[in-house]
């Protein structure tokens, strides 16, 4: 760890894990062998799922969504991630001196409609005006509600014959925030959405899925890398395979980015056995979002916490979680 915090520990990959282990690892005592979970299961009525998150996005509002959307959104979906059915949102905004009331009000409503969406309710929150050049941060608190002796998916749950699906295309969120930010005309729009529809219709159909995580910063690639780790298994995808469109795929072209390190916030990979891995896509494709959803890959056993990409021309490559800094501020 470095003396000072830098903006390559919010990037979600090799640093901001070593933040989390070292810093708030120590502080708050956690095992630092257990798997990293998008929410925490605690004890409850028959059991409750916690989670909290920050959000410090810019542009406040860009292509397809906003800062008080966003942070509902990435909210509900870690909960969702551990098969809770989202419950109860707390909001704690720090607003700096100048910034606008007509904004701010634009936040406050979408943050209330994305929540009647995604079945949640807003009960508390606090605010608090700093000293800056107008801008906004949200803190969240979200609690989940867990069915008694409902099996659970982990970050540790992948078996060996697995397969691997995503619920749509990458990297359209990251591609919005960078266009906008560079003044770069784009088609791209932020995937920014809640993915209450899409887990729900695979718990209601029974489909166990062993490991859920929503794709947000660091990518496809980090989130996989840290499941395969998390589960001493080795995954291998198929480049061909992954859903990406056609603008961000120029975007990536224009800008030397890889789709696969690319953020999302509206966009899950679920780990499921193969005989149910086609009930799964028929549920995700027909559900609020997933109309792009793509099996991507599965589960083997060999070397243990290994990411496998095989490439379209045949090679194979080996993918890491993200390495240095990505883009800074996207959530």
């Amino acid at each position: 760890m470095t003396d000072k915090i830098l903006m390559v520990h919010g990037s979600g990959g090799e640093a901001t894990g070593e933040l989390i282990r070292e810093v708030f690892g120590r502080a708050f005592g956690y095992d630092p062998s257990a798997p990293l979970e998008d929410a925490a299961v605690v004890e409850g009525a028959a059991g409750l799922a916690v989670t909290t998150d920050s959000f410090v996005v810019t542009p406040l509002i860009f292509a397809g969504g906003d800062i008080g959307r966003l942070s509902v959104c990435g909210t509900v979906n870690d909960l969702l991630m551990r098969g809770a059915r989202p419950a109860y949102l707390t909001a704690g905004f720090i607003l700096e001196e100048g910034l606008s009331v007509e904004v701010l009000s634009q936040v406050a409503a979408s943050m209330a409609e994305t929540a009647r969406e995604a079945g949640i309710r807003i009960v508390t929150g606090d605010t608090k005006v700093v000293e800056g050049r107008g801008g906004l941060y949200i803190n969240t608190a979200g609690i989940g509600l867990i069915d008694a002796g409902e099996a659970l998916p982990s970050a540790a749950g992948a078996r060996e014959g697995d397969v691997i699906i995503v619920s749509g295309t990458l990297g359209d969120h990251h591609a919005a925030i960078l266009g906008e930010r560079l003044g770069i005309r784009t088609a791209s729009r932020s995937d920014n959405a809640p993915l209450t529809d899409m887990v729900g219709r695979l718990k209601a159909a029974g489909i166990a899925c062993h490991a859920l995580r929503d794709i947000t910063r660091g990518g496809l690639a980090t989130v996989l890398k840290e499941l395969a780790e998390a589960s001493a298994k080795t995954f291998v995808i198929r480049e061909e395979a992954v859903p990406v469109t056609p603008a961000v795929r120029d975007f990536c072209g224009l800008m030397g980015l890889d789709p696969l390190y690319m953020g999302n916030e509206g966009k899950l990979a679920a780990v499921v056995a193969a005989e149910e891995a086609d009930r799964a896509l028929a549920l995700i494709r027909a559900s609020r979002y997933g109309q792009d959803a793509a099996i991507i890959g599965e589960v083997r056993g060999g070397e243990p916490g290994t990411l496998l990409l095989t490439t379209a021309i045949g090679g194979l490559r080996r993918l890491d979680i993200l390495q240095g800094e990505g883009l800074p501020r996207i959530c």
